[in-house]
This record gives structure tokens, sequence and C-alpha cells, in this order.
């Protein structure tokens, strides 16, 4: 069923898509009646909102786009990377499920259109005066994206550093730290990174796990009984830098509590030494909040992560998660490898209707984005929803990231090896809360209806 429907989804996407390019493609005869684009005025602008947090001097881009003579030598790549919408990326389908977003950085179609027309019209660069001011960016000068939001963080946790050799297999790094709170905290949001920029380049992922004791403390709301793992606080990957918990909503730290690293690394071909930064930013003394968020990682696998991907075919796999009281989904990050190709998150309801909630019809390796919904988008569930997430994975010659089709695949941690999971936060709440909210979202808000089916 799931199969079938996907396909049709495909279909329109690829439509649209087409529609969207061709629209996007700029008339000529209606070219010599409207202004030309030019950089300082038009060009820019659009760089700034959507581009240039990753492609300015120093961050991880491999070229600045920041001023007119940094993005010129690029203007006939990044006509190809916007058309195609391969930058900035941004893989979710914009034909089905939730479209709105907080972290959107995605082009729209007039701004694809924008720098097509410019670069066709030979990349004028326009009247200096015109270039907007530079942008200041929050992490500048070793700062945190959140800063400008919370403050400083209360706490900034590090691992131990690691040495990557210029040359080898992969590598996972497992330390201890000590989380020094000596009463109760609620969390607000999180933020992680590696420590440098060349650390960026070797590290595959890193997760935080909350190792604390729970016992005969409760969780704020919702959750079920405490536990004496508290599960995964954060997550690190290319496209994913920061966890916001609403408000009235967090994560719990108790005296005695350790993150517990897991660092994936891979060699670059040069010795690169790095660790990994935590940033945590607390809620008030004696603030409690309401609801409890948890970070959980819904499998497409099987039981026992059964996973066969013969050479040069094509493989789908799926698993189910029920949940075990009503909550909030506040965001999907799609989890795979070098084969992965599709991913779709789906909620079937107490009563058998299924919704689309999202759907990446073209994961990138690359860019482990984490799509956060808006407040106004975020699906909320009831108690006993199951929450079915369907992979899809490319072992052929037509996967660009595939190293060798050749090769038969299965379950692994190694980047060569293939998994496929969803990261998704759930904020827990009460029945009585959610039949509160269902009643003041009639019809139900954050799904489209036209995706139930």
């Amino acid at each position: 069923m799931i199969k079938t429907r996907l396909s049709v989804y495909r279909r329109l996407a690829l439509g649209v898509l087409a529609i969207g390019a061709a629209m996007a493609l700029p008339n000529r005869t209606l070219g010599a009646e409207t202004p030309k684009p030019v950089f300082t005025k038009d060009i820019a602008p659009i760089f700034q909102e959507k581009c240039n947090d990753c492609h300015r001097k120093g961050s991880m881009a491999p070229m600045s786009l920041e001023t007119y003579q940094d993005a010129r030598p690029w203007a006939k790549a990044i006509k190809d990377r916007v058309a195609t919408r391969q930058m900035p990326p941004w893989h979710i389908d914009k034909t089905v499920g939730i479209q709105h977003f907080a972290n959107d950085r995605s082009l729209n179609d007039q701004q694809i259109a924008t720098i097509v027309k410019w670069v066709d019209s030979g990349s004028p660069m326009g009247d200096a005066k015109d270039m907007p001011p530079p942008k200041k960016y929050d992490d500048d000068n070793g700062g945190w994206l959140l800063a400008k939001q919370f403050g400083q963080p209360d706490l900034v946790l590090e691992s131990d550093p690691y040495t990557v050799p210029a040359h080898g297999q992969d590598a996972w790094f497992k330390p201890m730290t000590p989380v020094p709170v000596t009463e109760p905290r609620w969390v607000r949001a999180v933020e992680m990174r590696p420590a440098s920029l060349a650390g960026r380049r070797v590290t595959h992922h890193a997760l935080a796990y909350l190792i604390q004791d729970e016992s005969g403390k409760g969780d704020g709301g919702g959750s079920g009984a405490a536990s004496a793992n508290a599960g995964l606080l954060m997550e690190w990957a290319i496209g994913k830098n920061y966890d916001i918990y609403r408000p009235n909503t967090g994560k719990l730290l108790v005296p005695g509590a350790r993150i517990s690293w897991e660092m994936h690394y891979h060699a670059v071909g040069e010795e690169i030494r790095d660790h990994v930064q935590l940033a945590v930013f607390l809620y008030p003394k004696g603030e409690v909040p309401k609801y409890r968020t948890r970070l959980h990682a819904i499998w497409a696998l099987p039981a026992g992560n059964l996973i066969d991907i013969p050479p040069n075919s094509l493989a789908e796999t799926s698993n189910y998660f029920v949940m075990p009281s009503a909550g909030r989904l506040e965001n999907f990050q799609p989890h795979m490898h070098l084969r992965g190709k599709a991913m779709a998150l789906e909620a079937v309801l107490p009563d058998g209707t299924t919704q689309m909630i999202s759907y990446v019809d073209h994961f990138n390796f690359n860019w482990m984005n984490n799509y956060i919904y808006a407040d106004d988008a975020a699906p909320v569930l009831p108690k006993g929803t199951i929450i079915h997430v369907t992979a899809w994975y490319d072992n052929t010659a037509n996967n660009p990231n595939n190293p060798d089709p050749n090769q038969w695949v299965g379950f692994g941690d190694r980047t060569v090896d293939e998994m496929g999971h969803a990261w998704v936060n759930i904020t827990y709440i009460s029945d009585e809360d959610y039949k509160e909210w269902a009643a003041q979202h009639k019809p139900k808000r954050g799904m489209d209806r036209a995706s139930q089916q």
C-alpha cells in the first residue's frame, strides 16, 4: 500500500519539479522587457538568507559566496545546483506531508528563477552601493548559534580528544563526561558541534547519551516510568546543530548524570585531532516545565536489524513504533548511509486512518538534515498511534554516492555498511491534554487532509 502510494507521490513530485524547472528558466522574450537581476541588489540578499551560513570564509563549504568576487567564478555551477534543487540541501518532497518548518532553508520558485536569470544574463555585479551590509553570524569567534536567543550556555560539556589518522578504517570513540549539576535542572535547548572546522571533516556523527539514575523522581508528565537511562540528549551531524524545546517543555538532568559520547570518525587524508562540545541551556532554577521531550531512534529495519541489499539492486525496509502516550512530534531527521535513497514517516491512528507526516524523496548521505516542524504544523497524535518508518536504498550505479554497486550490503555502523532510522523528538502529553488539543484543532492541523489516504 505505502509503496503504491509513494509511487504516486513520486510521479506528482516529478511533474511539479518539471513545471517548476520550466518556470525557473528565464523567458528570453520577457527578459528584454524586465530588468536583469544583479548581484548586489538581487542575489546577495538571497545568498545571505539561504546560503552564507555555510558558504562563507572559515566555514564548512568549499567556497565563500559572500561577495561578488567570491561568487562570480562559480556562477554556472550555482545555476546548476540551484535549478536542480541540490542546493541549498533540503530534501523534503514538497508535494506531500507537512510543509511548514521552523528551519526551512530551501529556495522558493521565485528565488530560483532570479538566480538562474542572473547567471543567464552574464552574472552582472550591479551598483556597489546596493550591496547589503555584511551579515553577522552568531557562531563567529567561537560563539554559539543559540546564544542570541538564550544568552551564553549554562554548561559547556566536552568529550576527551581523539586523533584521527590520515588513513585508516572508520573508528568509534566512546568516552564519558560528568554533568556538573548538584540539583535537578531542566534543559530548554542544547547545541552540539565538533570543536574545530577540521573536526567537522572527520566526524560522521556524534551522539551524547544521558546516563542518570532517576529512581523515585517524576519525569515531568506523561512519558511513563523513569529509567536509569534517560536516552539520547543530542545527536550532531552535518545538517543538525541544535534542539530547542518548546515553551513548558524540556529534558531533565539530575545529580550524578553523565554524558556517554559516541563519535564516529573517518579518515580524510590528513591527521586531525579534535573533540566534541555540547552547550546546555537551562531553565531558571526551580522552574519545572510540564512536559518532557525524548529523542527516539525509530528504526526502519525489522527486528534484528535485518537488511539485505544484493549487488546492483534496490531495497526497501520498514518498521513500526507504538506511541506509549499521546504526544507531539517535533522533528524528522532521516539517518541512512551511502545507499540511502528515500525515507517516509507515517502515522497510523487508532481509528485506522493513515497520515503521511514527511517524505524525503532524495536523501543525501552528506547532509543529515533535521526538519523541525513549525509550531502550527507539528503533528499531535493520540496514545496508541503507530509510527511507520519506511526506507529505500539504491545499490546500483545510478546512485552517485555508491562506492561499489557490485558489493553486497548488510547492516553495520561503518559508512560502507547500511542502516535506516529516523531521529524524532517526541514531547509526551497526557490523554486529557490531547483531548483538549483535539477539541481546539478541528479539522486536524499540521497534516494535509489530502495526504490521509
